[in-house]
C-alpha cells in the first residue's frame, strides 16, 4: 500500500514595512504560524531564511481596501521583493496583507507579554497562507 507522505517545510512570514519587517514562522505540518521578531532590512531577512533554515517565504502585499497596491510604497516594496527574489533560491509566495496590522492590534495581551505588531502581522500573513492552502 503506497502512502503519501508530506515534506516538513519551515515558512517564514514577512510583514514589510519601510521601517520595521515583522517575521513569523510556521511549517506545513502544524499548519501554524507564530510571531518570531522585527527585523530592519532585506540583509537581516536572509540571515533569518539562512540561520534557521526557512524552506519558502510568504510576503504580504500592502494593498489598499480598495484593492489598489498601495502607491507610496509600491516601489520601495517592489524593491524589496525584487531582491528576495534574486537573492534566495528558495519560492517566494505573495498574499493580500490587507488589515493584518489592524489584527494584529486586536489580539490579547498587554505590552509586555505581546509579540510586537510587525511580528504579529507577520503570522497573520502566514496563518492565512496556511489556511487558504
Amino acid at each position: 500500500m503506497r502512502r503519501d507522505v508530506s515534506i516538513f517545510m519551515l515558512y517564514l512570514g514577512i510583514d514589510w514595512g519601510e521601517k520595521r519587517i515583522g517575521l513569523a514562522l510556521g511549517d506545513n505540518e502544524t499548519g501554524i504560524a507564530s510571531p518570531f521578531r522585527v527585523v530592519k532590512n532585506l540583509k537581516e531577512v536572509l540571515e533569518v531564511i539562512r540561520g534557521e533554515g526557512v524552506e519558502a517565504v510568504v510576503v504580504g502585499r500592502p494593498v489598499s481596501i480598495s484593492n489598489h497596491q498601495l502607491a507610496i510604497s509600491n516601489r520601495e516594496f517592489n524593491a524589496f521583493a525584487d531582491g528576495l527574489k534574486e537573492k534566495t533560491d528558495r519560492p517566494v509566495f505573495f498574499m493580500d496583507e490587507r488589515l493584518s496590522s489592524k489584527a494584529a492590534d486586536a489580539l490579547a495581551g498587554d505590552r509586555k507579554t505581546k509579540a510586537s505588531r510587525d511580528a504579529a502581522a507577520a503570522m497573520i500573513i502566514l496563518q492565512a497562507f496556511f489556511d487558504r492552502n
